[in-house]
């Protein structure tokens, strides 16, 4: 993009402020992970706050884990900062379904692959994420392999609310 993701505007609203506003309407808190939580401090909603991530520049997947590692909760939400059209009602049901037994993420999964930047993480996959990354790890796609996520069911609301922004283009003429 050429530029921070996170503060560019999709319909007038920054892409983090669209994204945080969708994840409050079915999470009582929303940490954002950043390296920078003075630049974003005034495009979060209440009840949203910062957590500095410390190892900035090394992927999603290391991000996860530092998150993992500083949230008390039992299930993590792991959005991308360039999900415009998220969908609450659709976050809802999910967070609502998710399992108490022994799965260590529910992820949706779409033409054969993984979708983890919108997906569930639970306590337990910490253990397992710092092994991958201490082994080299930082493929999302990989890590999921090497264990059994629960596949979140997409129908075609779902599948829209995944669409990401890539390109300068895509937030001129979304295909959504």
């Amino acid at each position: 993009m050429g530029t921070d993701k996170a503060l560019l505007c999709w319909q007038g609203v920054p892409l983090l402020e669209r994204v945080c506003r969708a994840a409050l309407q079915g999470c009582s808190t929303v940490n954002v992970l950043t390296p920078w939580p003075e630049r974003y401090q005034h495009f979060l909603p209440a009840g949203c706050q910062s957590l500095v991530e410390t190892k900035p520049g090394q992927g999603p997947l290391v991000a996860l884990e530092q998150g993992l590692g500083q949230i008390s909760t039992t299930w993590l939400l792991l959005l991308a900062c360039d999900l415009p059209v998220l969908n609450p009602i659709i976050l809802q049901k999910w967070i609502n379904r998710l399992p108490g037994h022994d799965v260590k993420a529910v992820v949706p999964y779409n033409a054969g692959r993984w979708e983890p930047l919108c997906g569930f993480y639970h306590r337990r996959s910490h253990p397992l994420l710092q092994s991958f990354i201490a082994q080299g790890g930082r493929s999302c796609q990989h890590w999921l392999s090497t264990f059994t996520p629960q596949k979140l069911a997409l129908d075609t609301s779902a599948k829209a609310m995944l669409w990401n922004c890539n390109s300068p283009e895509d937030l001129k003429s979304p295909k959504v």
